[in-house]
């Protein structure tokens, strides 16, 4: 389900952070409980349209935002009732409960439920995985919409742990900023549509989801070789680096050459040109940048290929097997570089890393000093400065064979431009998504290089 774009993303740690910074800086945190519970009100009673609405609240400040909402939507007349798992166990919570006076039920399997149920249980607070009996009770409400304070009470905020929620819910509203568990498989799934409630915290951008994607516009001085010029190296499996070639001029590339390709090339606008040459395009000042890897097997012509990459000191795309044997000089020299492996190539590579797929792609792209556009339906971007763009969701029509060429092919395209390595991954990543949604059902990957 579709996440608010370019949204700050902050982990358990750094929203606890960001809550005490509002403090210090006049904000108290019984008033960020009020302005949260509001915005659970709002949604809550948009939600309902008029029907009765159940509130679940647990012991800690997520509880507390339920108490909250519970009190405002009593007063605009909704019909709501509060069900607890125990006492408020923080200050915070056991003032919110104090300005609730109707009743409270317990959170027990006799419990009767409303079309409406709101999870305020646990949020971010949760540090395992939700007891068998109190799932086995949420799990009654399962055929009820469900509206999650903040995440589904079960999740791991920081998308390090792969719990899974009993009651998955139809929309979740972020507190102030999304959590990594919102951005990430599996648990991503859980959250149903996620909104985000900005509650007056002021989140840093460290982490944010993908922009939205606007269309690449050249400028009216623009002419092909200043929209960047793009050398895709071609190995044996040639439409694999045909499809490369073919995006990275539809993704806005001036000029694209295809070395070391048999064949006609999949656009005529394609230079397409034999191996003898690669040396004399390596060494042209208009090359921007050179993407190596689709469709290229391991073995002693992919690694000669890739040191000479190497050794140009272009701006690199390195996918699939061209990630391994560029390892070993990645982090020699600094370069504009972006590696673009799936699960697979990225475990074969940094075998080593533990941790959420934020914070694997976090590692290696600190370790190999390049942009790592860590694919799958959750793909992160991550540069080795510790920024980090998630795109959830994906679409899932690119899950077909090629679709990652043509975003080797975007990447290159978007980086020859000259700029930020990860400014332009996440460039390509947005326009990889925003073709295939346009595209839609039936898509193979040729589809995403034609108008």
């Amino acid at each position: 389900m579709p996440v608010p774009a370019d949204a700050p993303i902050l982990t358990a740690k750094a929203m606890r952070e960001a809550e005490a910074a509002c403090a210090i800086q006049g904000t108290s945190l019984s008033e960020l409980m009020e302005l949260a519970g509001a915005a659970v009100a709002d949604t809550a009673w948009r939600m309902a349209a008029g029907a009765p609405i159940l509130i679940l609240c647990g012991p800690g400040n997520n509880g507390g935002d339920g108490y909250v909402a519970a009190r405002l939507l009593a007063g605009r007349g909704a019909a709501v009732r509060v069900a607890a798992l125990a006492e408020p166990a923080t200050d915070l919570a056991r003032a919110a409960r104090m300005g609730w006076h109707g009743a409270v039920e317990p959170l027990n399997g006799r419990l009767a439920p409303a079309p409406l149920i709101v999870d305020a249980l646990f949020g971010v607070g949760l540090s395992r995985p939700i007891a068998d009996g109190l799932a086995v009770i949420l799990g009654h409400f399962s055929d009820r919409r469900i509206l999650a304070v903040d995440l589904p009470s079960g999740v791991d905020s920081d998308g390090a742990a792969d719990w899974m929620p009993p009651l998955p819910a139809n929309a979740t509203l972020a507190l102030g900023a999304l959590k990594p568990a919102h951005v990430l498989l599996p648990t991503a799934a859980a959250c149903g549509r996620v909104l985000l409630a900005p509650i007056g915290i002021s989140a840093n951008r460290t982490m944010r989801t993908l922009p939205k994607a606007p269309a690449p516009v050249p400028d009216s001085a623009a002419h092909k070789f200043t929209r960047g010029m793009v050398l895709v190296f071609a190995g044996p499996m040639r439409g694999a680096a045909g499809l490369t070639a073919a995006a990275a001029l539809r993704a806005g590339a001036g000029y694209v050459v295809l070395d070391g390709s048999e064949g006609a090339p999949p656009f005529s606008a394609i230079i397409a040109e034999s191996d003898e040459k690669f040396g004399e395009r390596l060494d042209d000042p208009r090359v921007g940048a050179v993407v190596i890897g689709p469709g290229f097997p391991a073995g002693d012509d992919l690694l000669f290929d890739v040191e000479a990459a190497l050794d140009s000191g272009k701006p690199l795309v390195l996918d699939a097997a061209a990630i391994d044997a560029a390892l070993p000089r990645l982090s020699e020299t600094p370069r504009k570089a972006i590696l673009t492996p799936h699960e697979g190539e990225f475990a074969r590579a940094f075998p080593q890393l533990y941790g959420s797929k934020i914070d694997r792609a976090r590692a290696a792209a600190a370790r190999t000093r390049a942009v790592v556009v860590y694919k799958g339906a959750d793909t992160i971007i991550a540069a080795p400065d510790g920024r980090v763009a998630a795109a959830w969701p994906g679409s899932p029509w690119l899950a077909t064979a090629g679709t990652g060429d043509v975003l080797a092919g975007a990447c290159g395209a978007m980086l020859a431009r000259g700029g930020d390595a990860f400014d332009a991954a996440v460039a390509a990543v947005g326009w990889h998504i925003a073709q295939a949604a346009r595209i839609g059902p039936g898509l193979v990957a040729d589809d995403l290089v034609r108008n």
